[in-house]
């Protein structure tokens, strides 16, 4: 009898310790966290709120809110997101404050209702690079991004990855679109 309890301590074990390196493994190679600063994601996203990214397998799509490393142009890291892929032509219409991709109007249901989109260095149409993303934040009028040559194009090896969730403060726990 003795035997066997030594068995199922050492099975129990063995699941705990093998658990725990999943999950160290999971953490270290395909998640991440981010912290938001500033206001150029919001509504999506506030200041000081802590985000949570898979980088795993990532590939970008239109639509990913993303964060970026500091290699980038602009040498700090950004939480975005993607409006264009690379071969993607984008034109901002500076009278109207419309996103045009690849000759069609954007559909942004994540915008706040009246947002306007103005251009800044990019006032012509123009095609996103090989191995580059677009992004811009949701709050038009306030965010720093791909419009402003400072910023401009991400190249997708500087992609930490997809915010997925927005964990901190935990009443604000979310999953993020």
């Amino acid at each position: 009898m003795h035997r066997q309890q030594g068995n199922g301590i050492y099975e129990w074990c063995e699941t705990i310790v093998f658990a725990i390196s999943a999950a160290l493994i999971i953490l270290v190679f395909g998640f991440g966290f981010s912290r938001v600063n500033g206001s150029s994601m919001y509504p999506t996203l506030v200041e000081g709120e802590q985000v949570l990214t898979c980088s795993f397998l990532y590939s970008p799509e239109r639509g990913d809110v993303i964060t970026t490393d500091a290699l980038i142009p602009y040498g700090k890291p950004l939480v975005k997101r993607v409006i264009a892929l690379e071969g993607d032509t984008v034109w901002i219409d500076g009278s109207t404050g419309s996103v045009y991709l690849n000759g069609e109007l954007l559909e942004e249901d994540y915008l706040p209702e009246g947002t306007l989109t103005m251009p800044d260095d990019r006032t012509e149409e123009f095609t996103v690079p090989e191995g580059k993303v677009f992004v811009m934040g949701d709050n038009r009028s306030g965010s720093l991004d791909g419009r402003s040559l400072e910023v401009g194009f991400i190249d997708e090896r500087d992609i930490i990855g997809e915010v997925l969730f927005c964990v901190s403060p935990f009443s604000s726990f979310r999953r993020i679109e």
